[in-house]
């Protein structure tokens, strides 16, 4: 019996209701710090979030993203040879334990690779609350083995998608106020202003991945592709879900990155080389832009990169020119580029 869809199973246009809806509860966000040690103050403490103007300890964005994103994996990616990257992601309305997520997509692209066995699929997915309110909506590509390498499908569209949100545009939660007195949470003193566009912030030691903990974190999403689980499958060498490289860099990037508030949004993504259990991770991200907006908010424009060794030295100098790049070396794992709230 053949699961999951391949890539002639698409038709542009096609909008796919997710299976399993999601309540997100207290039990997920503790087991999603255990998985990765996030210290931001704002996911560990009602207090630091309810001084933001939150109702209470928000769920840590990245796992709504996660959650959301687990939900198109049986429909969309279930067998995807790798998801290459997102564009226009954006965090609207604050999660809190107990509420329930419901997950659609829309198909707005395929393009047939050359090889004439993969394609690649664009979707724009979007999650809502049990209110109707969008929580997060993002757009991504995947590419998807075909069913039939001997037909060819014909398929060359490619949707124009943004290469970055305006910090204008940022969805700010509502009643959001960024305080001065965050440092007494965070421990640090660093804020908006004393972040210089340029600078390259190093993130400090690395983290390796286990085999155990990849596949938890992953199971945590119902993300079921088979690249994750599947060792016979993958030749025994099971491929680490992208998004777990983002929740470790996001957790390290604490280390300098102490007051930032809320992610916003992501410009783009890129998991640029696979990583595998026992691999180190190292993080390191560069200050693309700081915008200041009303409330005493000011937006930064962060890319953080994921790298399998140590970023020091010429290495570190190197990031601001792979910001941008097309190419990225082998090492480099992940390059994120996203805007974060600061005070």
């Amino acid at each position: 019996m053949t699961v999951g869809r391949f890539f002639e199973d698409f038709n542009i246009g096609e909008k796919i209701t997710h299976a399993t809806p999601r309540t997100i509860t207290e039990g997920d966000a503790a087991f999603y710090i255990a998985l990765y040690g996030s210290r931001f103050p704002q996911y560990s403490a009602h207090q630091p979030a309810q001084l933001l103007g939150l109702e209470k300890m928000p769920i840590d964005p990245m796992l709504v993203f996660h959650v959301a994103f687990g939900k198109t994996v049986p429909d969309v990616s279930l067998n995807a040879v790798a998801n290459l990257g997102y564009a226009d992601v954006r965090f609207i309305t604050p999660v809190y334990a107990g509420d329930t997520l419901f997950v659609e997509s829309e198909v707005i692209g395929l393009k047939e690779n050359s090889s004439g066995k993969t394609g690649i699929v664009y979707v724009h997915s979007t999650a809502r609350n049990q209110s109707n309110r969008i929580a997060v909506s993002w757009k991504r590509w995947v590419m998807v083995h075909k069913r039939d390498i001997s037909r060819a499908t014909g398929h060359n569209t490619v949707p124009e998608l943004p290469s970055q949100l305006e910090a204008s545009e940022l969805p700010v939660p509502s009643h959001f106020k960024a305080s001065r007195d965050w440092h007494r949470y965070s421990g640090s003193k660093k804020y908006a202003a004393d972040y210089k566009v340029g600078e390259i912030i190093s993130h400090g030691g690395g983290i390796t991945i286990g085999d155990s903990d990849h596949m938890l974190a992953t199971r945590l999403y119902q993300n079921n592709a088979r690249v994750h689980f599947d060792g016979a499958h993958m030749a025994g060498k099971r491929l680490v879900y992208g998004g777990h490289i983002m929740s470790l860099c996001q957790a390290m990037s604490f280390n300098g990155l102490e007051n930032a508030l809320w992610i916003a949004g992501f410009n783009g993504g890129t998991h640029a080389n696979p990583s595998y259990a026992n691999d180190t991770i190292y993080s390191a991200s560069v200050v693309l832009d700081n915008q200041h907006l009303p409330g005493n908010i000011n937006a930064l424009r962060i890319v953080t990169f994921g790298s399998k060794k140590e970023l020091a030295g010429c290495d570190l100098d190197d990031l601001a020119d792979l910001s941008l790049a097309q190419k990225l070396p082998e090492h480099i794992v992940l390059r994120w580029d996203y805007w974060v709230l600061m005070a």
